[in-house]
C-alpha cells in the first residue's frame, strides 16, 4: 500500500517556508559566495530546498533578485544624502562628515547587500543601472566635498572627485574584513574611520 508523505498542519507537504524577503536573503548569500554570473536557478533551488517553480512563484528570476538586492543597498545610501539635504543650517563640512559616518553604519547594517553592489561589473542591464546610480552617488558626494572646500572646512588642493573616491574607497573596503559578529561596535567603527579620514582631509584646509 502506498503511503502518503507527511503533511504540514496546513495540509501541505513539509518543506521550507519562504517569503520574498527570506528568499532574497538566501539568494544574496549565494551570489556573494559564487558570484552572480556563476549562480544558476538550479543552485538557488538547491540551497533553498525548493523547486525552481516555487522560486518563480515569488520572483521572475535571478535578475530580479539582483535588482532587488542592489536597489536595497543603493536606496539606503541615497537616503543618507537625502536626510542631510533636509538640514538647511548644517555646514557642508559637517554634512560631508555625517554622510561618511552614516555610510559606514549603512554598510554594516546592509553588509551582504552592499557587498553584492560593490561586486557588480555591468554585465547585465540591472548591473549597468546599478553602476549608473553609484556614479550619481559619487557625483553628489564630490559636490559636497567641493562645497566643504569652498567654505574652508577641508583642504582644497585635492580634486573633489578624487577626494570622494578616496573617502568611499576606504569605506567600501570594510566589506573585505568587517564582520558584525566580530564584537566591534558599529558606532566605534564609524567614529574611528571618520576621525582618521577627516584628520587627513582637514590637514591642508585654510
Amino acid at each position: 500500500m502506498r503511503r502518503t508523505p507527511p503533511q504540514s498542519p496546513a495540509g501541505r507537504r513539509d518543506r521550507p517556508a519562504y517569503d520574498r524577503q527570506s528568499l532574497l536573503e538566501v539568494a544574496v548569500t549565494v551570489f556573494n559566495e559564487r558570484g552572480y554570473d556563476g549562480t544558476g536557478m538550479e543552485e538557488l533551488a538547491r540551497r533553498l530546498g525548493l523547486s525552481k517553480s516555487s522560486i518563480y512563484h515569488h520572483t521572475s528570476g535571478k535578475e530580479e533578485l539582483l535588482d532587488l538586492a542592489v536597489g536595497r543597498a543603493l536606496d539606503a545610501l541615497f537616503a543618507v544624502l537625502d536626510e542631510e539635504h533636509r538640514a538647511e543650517d548644517t555646514t557642508a563640512t559637517a554634512r560631508l562628515e555625517h554622510v561618511v559616518h552614516r555610510s559606514v553604519e549603512v554598510l554594516a547594517a546592509e553588509l551582504p547587500y552592499v557587498t553584492l553592489l560593490l561586486r557588480v561589473r555591468g554585465n547585465s542591464a540591472v548591473e549597468r543601472r546599478a553602476l549608473e546610480r553609484r556614479r550619481e552617488f559619487d557625483h553628489r558626494v564630490a559636490e559636497l566635498v567641493a562645497r566643504a572646500a569652498a567654505e574652508g572646512g577641508v583642504r582644497d588642493d585635492i580634486d573633489p572627485h578624487l577626494a570622494s573616491r578616496l573617502l568611499f574607497g576606504t569605506v567600501n573596503s570594510l566589506i573585505e574584513w568587517y564582520r558584525p559578529e566580530g564584537g566591534l561596535p558599529v558606532t566605534a567603527l564609524a567614529d574611528a574611520l571618520t576621525a582618521v579620514l577627516f584628520d587627513g582631509l582637514r590637514g591642508g584646509a585654510q
